[in-house]
This record gives C-alpha cells, structure tokens and sequence, in this order.
C-alpha cells in the first residue's frame, strides 16, 4: 500500500458519498473541507466507509488526522499496513 493508493481510496469513499462534488482538482495540502462541500455527517461517513471497507478504525480524538489528503496518507499508511500484515 502506497500514499498515493491511500489518498486515492479517500477520494473514492468521498466521490461515493458526495457525488456532485467536482474530485478533479483537489490540493492534497489543503483541508478536505476547505476545498470540498462537506460537512461533520459527511466526514463521519468516510470515517464509517474505511471500517466498512477496509477494517480500518479511526478513534474520534483523531479525526482531525484527516483533514486534508497528505495527512489522511500519512496517519492511514501505518493502519494499513497493520491491517495487510494481520
């Protein structure tokens, strides 16, 4: 699993969960919310989407790790990987 496969899995859950929204020039830097139409229910169903999808759990007390598409990369690789090796 790479960041770049990280961040595209992300984009993916969002495009499922807010299909109007335009996903094509998204700033891996900038805040997911500054840039994107979601809101908290929004954010909390791509939190739901990687349990559901991938086993992957994110604690409330670090959602904020998600903010934008570097930090989703950065703070998922490792819980990824953890998930691939069990």
């Amino acid at each position: 699993m790479t960041k770049d496969k990280i961040k595209q899995i992300v984009l993916d859950i969002i495009a499922e969960i807010a299909p109007d929204e335009d996903l094509t020039d998204v700033k891996p830097e900038v805040r997911l919310r500054d840039q994107l139409d979601l809101d908290s229910m929004d954010f909390l169903d791509i939190v739901m989407e990687l349990r559901k999808q991938h086993g992957i759990d994110v604690p409330e007390a670090e959602y904020r790790e998600l903010e934008s598409l570097d930090s989703c990369g950065n703070y998922l690789l490792p819980k990824f990987e953890a998930s691939a090796a069990a």
